[in-house]
């Protein structure tokens, strides 16, 4: 089938959606990128993800699949002949970074939000503590998956659970800029810092991560349209 009829649903400052993109870089896709607009949703979003009617949808053949973790999975099996291996292949390992992509995404990314989405001091110092509780417990992973290797694949290459973390750091450094905090700090966790850097320079990577400040004034939209207020000029 030809890579032609790859095509990506999705915004540019998504990490959901930049996981996708990680994932068909590394593969070597070619695929047709389809921004959505903020606030409003495409007809073709709606009807290849009427379930949940959101971003990203991949478009393979014309058949939609949804859900960005489930579209890496998908891109590792269907591309399983390019490139590197983004699941490694022992069952055990496999599961363990199934775990924390999870955990990503239940616990970790729902914290950040509610560092934006908190209405006094205390809930933000509340949010941003589970936010730092959660980056330590992910250094403490990152010992172990990695194996004395660069990235949580255990290898010279970006894998699975690389790409769920990696797809945060933009709105990472985006928390850090608004709450004046160091999140991922060489002091407290060097492995996860040192990780960040070597992943943000990975030709799959470097092209598709948002530049952080063009990231914030994004943010700074999206959170007043969030809160039914006209951003500050």
């Amino acid at each position: 089938m030809a890579e032609s009829e790859v095509k990506l649903i999705g915004a540019w400052a998504s990490p959901f959606v930049l996981r996708s993109r990680i994932a068909l870089n590394l593969k070597h896709v070619q695929y047709e990128f389809l921004q959505e607009t903020l606030g409003a949703k495409s007809e073709l979003l709606l009807k290849s993800n009427p379930v949940h009617k959101k971003i990203p949808v991949l478009i393979h053949g014309g058949k939609p699949v949804c859900e960005s973790l489930i579209i890496v999975q998908y891109i590792d099996d269907v591309w399983a002949s390019s490139g590197p291996s983004i699941l490694p292949s022992d069952p055990y390992d496999r599961a363990i970074e199934r775990f924390w992509a999870a955990y990503i995404d239940d616990k970790l990314f729902p914290s950040m939000k509610g560092i934006a989405a908190a209405p006094d001091a205390e809930g933000k110092k509340a949010a941003l503590e589970q936010v730092t509780s959660g980056l330590t417990l992910l250094e403490e992973a990152f010992g172990v998956c990695s194996k004395g290797k660069g990235f949580f694949s255990g290898g010279d290459h970006i894998g699975f659970l690389d790409i769920a973390l990696g797809s945060l750091l933009g709105w990472i450094k985006v928390t850090e800029l608004t709450s004046g905090l160091k999140l991922i700090d060489p002091a407290t966790t060097p492995k996860l810092a040192h990780w960040a850097e070597t992943f943000r320079q990975d030709p799959a990577v470097s092209g598709v991560m948002p530049e952080t400040q063009k990231l914030a004034e994004y943010a700074k939209v999206l959170f007043a349209k969030l809160k039914g207020a006209q951003p500050q000029k």
